[in-house]
């Protein structure tokens, strides 16, 4: 993908980070398995030689790569399924990269998270990506190492160009550099708040206003759920899902605001229109201060949906929230 040249770092070295900044943020691009396995498990190999706790948050078959590579040390490094701890992208960051840190504070954290493959789609793309930009909001200042591989040959040219938008350091084929393209995070997270599709034509809408209409909201919300087949403990949670949104909406802005419901591949889908705009990109992304008695509805939010996008636009916030649906029995 680029030629060396003499401000790259010699093989199996690693690009300084900027001066005073303890945080890296790596793209390692790979062409099959045994550049990733090497790339991944020579960034390991630091961690361990310093004694430094390591997580490996990949999809389990490329975990049991890296975990062969390692070898016995393999048990001194902590593994997560990306698949399903990062399933939403938007819960990554709480819920496994900043509670990784926090679970280490005072140390050194090594993370190797793979949130960006072949097979997300372009529905869940943007938030993946924005995701990854917002690593680097979150984790300025912060003691830690955060590789990321990304497949060369299967992901398409835009993709591997955010990679570079994203990643202060780059890495491939054991070579660092500094990526020539690394902007603003918060600018780059910006540019994956993109419009959302259009909802279909046979969607149901809802439309409340004030704290009154909650209790209407939240039938609307199960009623639709039951009808798509989703079990007693799905439903309650997309309940809590639907009702934090919708609360805020009733509580923080003036005007009316509307729930939307479909189906569409294989995903039940909610989303909340409303006139209010959410000022901090990192909200639901990042836990407030110990003792806040307020934001945290956007983190329950991520936390119990398989996928959710937030699109600001002039005259408000959309929030899209995606819930698998069963698959259908024989």
């Amino acid at each position: 993908m680029t030629s060396t040249s003499a401000s790259e770092t010699p093989a199996g070295a690693q690009a300084p980070a900027p001066a005073g900044d303890r945080f890296e943020h790596t793209g390692l691009f790979y062409r099959d398995e045994e550049q990733y396995a090497t790339g991944c498990s020579a960034f390991l190999g630091r961690a361990l030689a310093c004694g430094d706790p390591a997580l490996v948050a990949v999809p389990e078959g490329n975990g049991e790569l890296i975990r062969a590579r390692l070898g016995a040390e393999g048990d001194l490094v902590a593994f997560a399924d990306m698949t399903r701890a990062g399933r939403n992208p938007g819960r990554i960051l709480p819920s496994v990269l900043l509670a990784f840190a926090d679970a280490h504070a005072g140390r050194r954290v090594w993370v190797i998270g793979e949130p960006i493959r072949p097979d997300r789609g372009a529905v869940e793309y943007p938030a993946c990506a924005r995701h990854e930009a917002l690593i680097n909001a979150a984790f300025a200042g912060r003691d830690a190492a955060i590789l990321c591989p990304y497949d060369a040959p299967a992901l398409d040219a835009e993709a591997l160009a955010d990679v570079e938008r994203t990643h202060p350091l780059l890495e491939e084929s054991g070579r660092a550099r500094a990526s020539a393209t690394y902007g603003d995070p918060i600018e780059t997270a910006a540019s994956f708040d993109r419009p959302l599709p259009v909802p279909p034509a046979t969607a149901e809408r809802y439309p409340f206003l004030g704290v009154g209409a909650l209790p209407g909201v939240r039938d609307f919300a199960i009623a639709r759920a039951q009808a798509g087949g989703l079990d007693e403990e799905r439903v309650a949670e997309l309940l809590i899902a639907v009702n934090e949104l919708a609360t805020n909406t009733a509580e923080y802005t003036t005007g009316p605001g509307t729930l939307t419901v479909w189906a569409e591949d294989g995903m039940l889908v909610y989303q909340i229109d409303d006139t209010g705009h959410i000022a901090d990109p990192l909200t639901g992304h990042v836990p407030p201060p110990a003792g806040a008695s307020r934001g945290r509805g956007l983190l329950i939010v991520n936390e119990l949906a398989d996928l959710v996008r937030v699109h600001r636009g002039p005259a408000g916030t959309s929030i899209r929230l995606h819930f698998q649906l069963p698959a259908p029995t024989a």
